[in-house]
């Protein structure tokens, strides 16, 4: 089966919508455009499949309602405008979609949701049941009480936050196992080069494989939205790794939602490459890292080689505090984090046994609950 049947027979669908895709020029609400998206998707309800919206929109119709013309630079106005303008967002797709007697929910989300397994795997269990209830989930960032870039919490710890909806969006289609991911933006797709400098940029149809070279075509966010191309090949990176789709297009070009099922060939597709389980999807992409661990380069051979465990004869630096069942960063010698994992000991005792043999542990420790600092199953190469 090709690429287009793929698309054509997908069942769970996330559609993302950025702020550009939703808005004119001159930053109102394009609601024609928007009732084309909400007609177009409910096209594809009636074909019996799953929608899930991952939309943005709610500060830029906050600014308006404020009479803002540009983005505020300080947080608490920007959480203030996603406050306004939230609610006014929701009505739209509301009323929209009852016009077509699909029923929509409303999910706000903030890093903590993915970031703390238990509060995940409740997440995941709702919009499942929400599915299952034939309902349309509308998720957007929690913009009033999150922040919108990433914060470090301590020297070597990171705090997972969305900064853009297209990570949110990513992370959506990898935790509820969708097929594909569509993200509706201004471009027409990914560029061979930055089409605003280089007018005979071409887009590029099909990727088979997210390379460097391809992640450097990634360009910078426009005046109105947060993301940018860089954070959409992120994006899609992670769907593809989920073992599904992404595809990247243009909103604003009329009746794409259609073309893209009913074609196949619309703006860049992203081929899928493999599929981690969902819970090394949770190790790599939504979780708050607590630590590194700083390993040599025999060690780093033997996980990406071998897929072997992390022993802590490998260890050569410890850093950050965290706690057994943490997720923590594993960097080579100079410093690059290549895998992440779920430690079995604490920083403390982490750094007591470097370089030591399991047979020390319980010596060093005064117990030995593991003989590895992190178990094989536990591990997911970046």
């Amino acid at each position: 089966m090709n690429f287009k049947e793929n698309i054509k027979n997908a069942k769970r669908i996330v559609f993302k919508f950025g702020t550009n895709a939703l808005t004119r020029e001159n930053g109102e609400i394009a609601l024609s455009r928007i009732y084309s998206f909400i007609e177009s998707i409910s096209e594809l309800k009636k074909q019996g499949k799953e929608i899930i919206i991952v939309t943005s929109g709610a500060v830029g119709m906050g600014m308006k309602k404020l009479g803002l013309d540009s983005k505020p630079d300080l947080v608490t106005l920007k959480q203030a405008c996603a406050a306004i303008g939230q609610g006014e967002l929701m009505y739209l797709y509301e009323e929209g979609f009852k016009k077509f007697s699909v029923i929509t929910a409303q999910v706000l989300l903030t890093e903590e949701d993915f970031s703390v397994r238990r509060k995940y795997l409740s997440l995941r269990s709702t919009l499942n049941h929400l599915l299952e209830l034939g309902v349309v989930p509308i998720i957007n960032e929690n913009d009033t009480v999150s922040t919108s870039e990433l914060q470090s919490f301590s020297s070597d710890g990171v705090m997972v936050c969305f900064g853009d909806n297209d990570k949110l969006s990513a992370l959506v289609m990898s935790k509820l196992d969708a097929d594909l991911l569509v993200i509706m933006s201004d471009v027409d797709g990914l560029y061979d080069d930055d089409p605003r400098v280089n007018k005979k940029a071409k887009v590029i149809s099909v990727i088979e494989e997210i390379t460097p070279e391809i992640e450097n075509l990634g360009f910078e966010a426009s005046k109105m939205g947060r993301g940018g191309m860089k954070t959409k090949l992120e994006a899609a990176k992670v769907a593809v790794r989920s073992g599904g789709m992404a595809i990247i297009a243009n909103g604003k070009k009329p009746d794409t939602i259609a073309k893209i099922f009913n074609e196949g060939n619309v703006g860049t597709v992203f081929l899928p490459m493999e599929h981690l389980s969902s819970k090394k999807r949770w190790i790599a992409y939504a979780t708050t890292i607590f630590g590194k661990i700083k390993i040599n380069e025999g060690a780093q051979k033997a996980l990406i080689k071998n897929n072997a465990s992390l022993l802590s004869a490998g260890i050569v630096e410890v850093k950050g505090r965290f706690k057994e069942g943490d997720v923590i960063s594993i960097i080579n010698s100079y410093d690059e984090e290549f895998a992440r994992g779920i430690v079995n000991f604490s920083n403390s005792e982490c750094k007591k046994i470097i370089g030591k043999h399991s047979d020390e542990f319980e010596k060093i420790l005064g117990h030995k609950n593991y003989d590895t600092v992190i178990s094989r199953d536990n591990i997911v190469i970046l």
